[in-house]
């Protein structure tokens, strides 16, 4: 079991219940999946940048990665229904605790001139949005092998109702968010 739900089942249940007044630990709020997803437009040209995407995916969250077709055609872009135009991972269980282990510990640190996630980037549901600039940020990744720097987003789903749930869910897991 990850360092991350030990911590949620022994100390993050009881600080939540304190500070909403839930009367039962079911009703605290809990994570319940991480989707990590990279669009790469410049697919349409070249299958191996998808290819090579798809690897950085993999590599950093330890999953196999899903290619993600276009829905519809849009023109301007020159894409067509049904073209790769990126890749996603879903991510649950143990595997989901231990990629936000590594994203608060290991990948946010290395953000240059780092200050803080954005508090303001939930849905109002209690689901948090985060995107990333250059995939460099996690250790997994080796400089050398890279071909272009891409960016992801990693989309937290949560159980909470509000955003404030939510929020403090996420500050008890250790999410640095910046002060406002």
């Amino acid at each position: 079991m990850s360092r991350l739900r030990e911590q949620y089942q022994n100390e993050i249940v009881d600080a939540m219940m304190k500070k909403f007044g839930y009367k039962n630990k079911l009703q605290v709020p809990k994570l319940d999946k991480i989707v990590v997803n990279m669009g790469v437009g410049e697919a349409k040209e070249n299958a191996k940048i998808l290819e090579a995407a798809v690897k950085d995916m993999e590599t950093i969250t330890g999953q196999k990665a899903i290619v993600t077709k276009a829905k519809h055609s849009i023109a301007n872009f020159k894409i067509r229904e049904g073209m790769p135009i990126g890749c996603k991972v879903t991510l649950r269980g143990e595997k989901m605790y231990e990629f936000l282990d590594r994203l608060v510990n290991l990948a946010l640190p290395r953000v240059r001139d780092f200050r803080g996630i954005n508090p303001n980037a939930f849905d109002g549901r209690g689901n948090y949005a985060l995107g990333i600039k250059e995939q460099l940020i996690f250790p997994e990744i080796e400089y050398d092998k890279i071909d272009k720097i891409r960016g992801m987003d990693v989309i937290v789903v949560t159980t909470a109702g509000t955003d404030e749930e939510g929020r403090e869910l996420l500050t008890q897991f250790g999410m640095p968010f910046a002060k406002q």
